[in-house]
C-alpha cells in the first residue's frame, strides 16, 4: 500500500511539474496576445484581454501607409525560406562527406568545427560588416543569407554527421554494387533515410531569420530592406511614439510562418531511421 501510495504522489507530482511549465510557457504568450488586442498604445491591462478589445493594430500594419510591415514581412519570409534551402544543401554536403569519406585533414577539420562553435557570433560581426563591404553585398539580403548560411555549418555539421554516422554502411556498399554512383547514393539513399535531421535543420535555419535582430540591424541599413524584427524595433522607439501594442500585434503576427513550418515538418521529427530504411 506504502508502495502504491509513492507511485500516485509521483505521478501528481509530474504533472503538477508539467502544469506549471505549461502554465509559464502559455502566459507570456496570451499576455502579448492581450496586448496587441489593448485599444491603446499601453502593455498594461487590468485583465489578460482587454474588455473593449479591438483589431486595429493588425488592421493597420497592413493598410497604413506609414506602415511598412508587409515589406518587412516579405522580406524575412524570402531571407528564412532561401537561407533554410542554402543551409540544408550546404550542411548535408559537409556533414555526408566528413561521414562517410577518408581525407587528409578530416579530423582536423572536424576539430575546426568544434572550436568555431565556442566562440560567440558577436565576436564576428565587425568582420562581417567589412567583408561585406569589401565585397559590395552590405546592405542586401544575399549578404545576410550569406553570413547566416556560412555562419551555422559547424554546428549542423556535426549534428547531421551524427545522424549519417547511424546510417549503415552496408546500404551504401549495396548501391555501389548495383551501380549507383555518390550522387546517387546522397540524393536517392542518404536524404530519404535522413529526413527527421534535415527537418531539424531546416526549421532552426528557418526560424534564425524570423527572430534575428543584431545582424540584420548591422548589415541592413536601408528601412525598406530591413527584416521584421529590426522593422518592429521602430513601433517602440521616438518614431511612431512608443506604440507597444502595435509592436505586440506584428510580433503575435511572426509566429505564424514558424508555426505552419513546424506543423508541416513534425511528422518527420518523430519518424526513425528503420522507416525510412524499409521504404521503397
Amino acid at each position: 500500500m506504502n508502495t502504491k501510495w509513492k507511485s500516485h504522489m509521483g505521478i501528481v507530482l509530474t504533472y503538477l511539474v508539467l502544469l506549471f511549465m505549461v502554465v509559464i510557457s502559455i502566459y507570456p504568450i496570451l499576455w502579448v496576445i492581450g496586448s496587441s488586442l489593448n485599444p491603446g498604445t499601453s502593455l498594461f491591462s487590468s485583465s489578460l484581454i482587454p474588455q473593449n478589445a479591438t483589431l486595429k493594430h493588425y488592421i493597420w500594419l497592413f493598410t497604413s501607409s506609414d506602415s511598412q510591415y508587409v515589406t518587412w514581412y516579405l522580406n524575412t519570409l524570402k531571407i528564412a525560406v532561401i537561407n533554410s534551402l542554402i543551409s540544408i544543401l550546404l550542411t548535408t554536403a559537409t556533414a555526408y562527406a566528413f561521414s562517410r569519406y577518408r581525407f587528409i585533414g578530416r579530423k582536423h577539420g572536424l576539430m575546426a568545427f568544434l572550436i568555431l562553435q565556442m566562440f560567440p557570433s558577436l565576436m564576428a560581426m565587425v568582420a562581417f560588416y567589412v567583408l561585406l563591404n569589401m565585397v559590395n553585398l552590405l546592405d542586401t539580403h544575399w549578404g545576410l543569407i550569406l553570413i547566416y548560411a556560412g555562419g551555422q555549418i559547424p554546428f549542423n555539421t556535426w549534428l547531421v554527421k551524427g545522424f549519417f554516422d547511424t546510417i549503415p554502411r552496408g546500404l551504401d556498399e549495396a548501391a555501389k554494387i548495383d551501380g549507383a554512383g555518390h550522387n546517387t547514393i546522397f540524393f536517392r539513399i542518404m536524404l530519404p533515410l535522413a529526413k527527421p535531421i534535415v527537418a531539424v535543420v531546416a526549421l532552426f535555419n528557418f526560424i534564425t531569420p524570423m527572430t534575428d535582430f543584431l545582424l540584420p540591424q548591422i548589415i541592413l541599413t536601408s528601412s525598406e530592406k530591413q527584416t521584421l524584427a529590426v522593422g518592429l524595433f521602430s513601433f517602440i522607439n521616438e518614431q511612431f511614439g512608443k506604440n507597444f501594442t502595435q509592436f505586440a500585434a506584428g510580433a503575435v503576427l511572426i509566429a505564424i510562418p514558424i508555426a505552419v513550418v513546424f506543423i508541416a515538418l513534425q511528422r518527420y521529427f518523430i519518424s526513425g531511421l528503420t522507416t525510412g530504411a524499409t521504404k521503397g
